[in-house]
């Protein structure tokens, strides 16, 4: 995580929202208690709710509580972080609300006798993002390259033409440099340590290519159900919430290029590559390279649950994927004809963020049939979530007088070798932004480049009614045409997660 000490002054729009109270209010909480935030310090809430500073302070204090792992509070350490907090209430349209902001930005700095770095962070639905950055602009609260920084979270678009339309939106207010779109599966301490696995040891970049390497899976698997947000996700959908962004992040750092330097603009460039070297998906080839589909009624955890037609804010005949699956191919020296099979889900059989790369047989057995009955191929898995760590999957030698292989594992996990808590996605990602680094943050360029490749299968969804929805049972592993997808290449998904709920094979 980066440090550093320059006054700082964060404003949350829509600090009194949902993402505010679970996500935002532990992670800046814990930064305090880390000392990674600066002594001149402070954060102004601001949302179109009627509100005070000491309402804004009890809801942070209930997400803290309800949500941060840093355990019990103590008044005297919770009245120090208080300190720093402020509330204004207002219109996001009203350049009144920027004027009395611009107010409370210069009394901060004035006190401090030193200009401040004005982090605005973005938490309010993406409909509101348009209206916020253009008030920005009026109020030219925003026009310090090195010191003024807008944060805004995903979904980062509808579609490719949204996303650029956006980009225009914030490149006519703020320069490139200032805008951070954050996605939090990058400040996950698993992906970040992609890049250390494979660019600081030797052991793995030489077999990292097509000659080793059979293929790739990535897997975000969720246990529940769209919960309090089905008349969002009615908008959104599998493809669009996860893969788009989430799914196609970890392949771009398990597929790119090695970097040159740790310089954030260098990874982001190397990324690019990856996406832009991504086979562009025909409309007659979409059926044999992309599956949805649509949880129904079943059972998790010995509870019946309903259906995804039946959930609060969803339509009775929606169309709406809430699983995903899409194979794709990277023309390029190292990954040629090499499958990517991206997978995402909710109401599986498991919960599980997971990235599993099978490496190719050896060239010749010349053990007995007899001695190779259990043989798996070798396989190495990056576990991101629920537990953290890297496992590899290679044969060894049974202990007795014959001659028996079987599958074993080498096992790395981050709480067993660390034996120390792992900041949160947030804490990393806000520490980042506040230090100006970009390095773990998505590029215009990127993200355009990502809804490029998916479009054309957004579009054949959208303008074709499924067949069959519901067509997976909660507690499943999703479609059978998801199963037929990976096997008409004659592989099939790995599972991580057995019947009893526990991680392993």
């Amino acid at each position: 995580m980066t440090t550093q000490k320059e006054p700082t002054i964060l404003v949350i729009f829509g600090s009194m929202g949902d993402l505010t109270w679970r996500k935002l209010s532990p992670a800046i909480f814990n930064l305090f208690l880390a000392q990674q935030l600066p002594g001149q310090f402070a954060v102004i809430g601001l949302d179109i709710k009627e509100g005070s500073t000491d309402k804004f302070r009890l809801r942070l204090k209930d997400g803290v509580d309800g949500f941060c792992n840093c355990g019990m509070v103590d008044e005297k350490t919770w009245k120090a972080f208080t300190a720093n907090l402020s509330y204004l209430s207002g219109d996001f349209a009203d350049p009144a609300t920027y004027a009395a902001l611009k107010e409370q930005l210069q009394a901060h700095e004035k006190k401090w006798g030193v200009p401040a770095i004005h982090v605005f962070y973005l938490a309010t639905p993406p409909s509101i993002v348009e209206t916020i950055v253009k008030e920005i602009g009026a109020a030219k609260l925003a026009h310090d390259k090195q010191r003024d920084r807008i944060v805004v979270e995903k979904p980062f678009g509808h579609d490719l033409a949204s996303a650029v339309t956006l980009n225009g939106i914030l490149s006519a207010v703020v320069d490139e440099s200032q805008i951070y779109r954050i996605d939090h599966y990058l400040g996950k301490e698993t992906v970040q340590n992609i890049l250390a696995f494979r660019f600081a040891n030797t052991l793995f970049e030489p077999i990292w290519n097509r000659g080793y390497i059979d293929h790739v899976q990535i897997t975000v698997a969720e246990e529940v159900g769209v919960e309090h947000r089905g008349a969002y996700y009615e908008h959104a959908g599998a493809l669009r919430d996860m893969i788009q962004n989430h799914l196609m992040q970890l392949l771009c750092l398990i597929a790119m290029e090695p970097m040159v330097s740790f310089d954030a603009d260098e990874i982001r460039n190397k990324k690019v590559d990856v996406l832009r070297a991504i086979r562009p998906i025909t409309v007659e080839h979409i059926q044999s390279v992309a599956v949805r589909g649509q949880y129904g009624m079943g059972w998790m955890q010995g509870e019946q649950v309903p259906a995804y037609r039946s959930e609060a804010g969803v339509a009775s005949d929606s169309a709406t994927e809430t699983f995903a699956a899409v194979k794709l191919l990277i023309d390029n020296w190292r990954w040629q004809d090499v499958p990517f099979y991206l997978r995402t889900g909710k109401r599986l059989g498991g919960k599980a963020s997971e990235v599993m790369i099978q490496f190719r047989p050896v060239p010749h057995r010349s053990f007995p049939t007899t001695a190779t009955m259990d043989w798996q191929p070798n396989r190495l898995m990056v576990h991101v979530q629920p537990q953290e760590g890297i496992v590899l999957r290679f044969q060894a030698k049974q202990p007795g007088s014959s001659l028996h292989l079987s599958p074993v594992d080498m096992h790395f996990s981050y709480q067993e070798t660390f034996k120390s808590r792992s900041p949160e996605a947030y804490e990393t990602l806000l520490a980042d932004v506040m230090a100006g680094d970009a390095t773990l943050f998505m590029r215009a360029d990127q993200v355009e480049a990502s809804w490029s490749i998916l479009t054309p299968i957004l579009n054949t969804w959208g303008n074709s009614a499924p067949a069959g929805f519901p067509d997976y049972s909660s507690g499943s592993w999703g479609p059978e045409a998801a199963q037929v997808l990976i096997a008409q290449d004659g592989r099939s998904w790995y599972q991580s997660i057995p019947d009893d709920g526990k991680v392993g094979n």
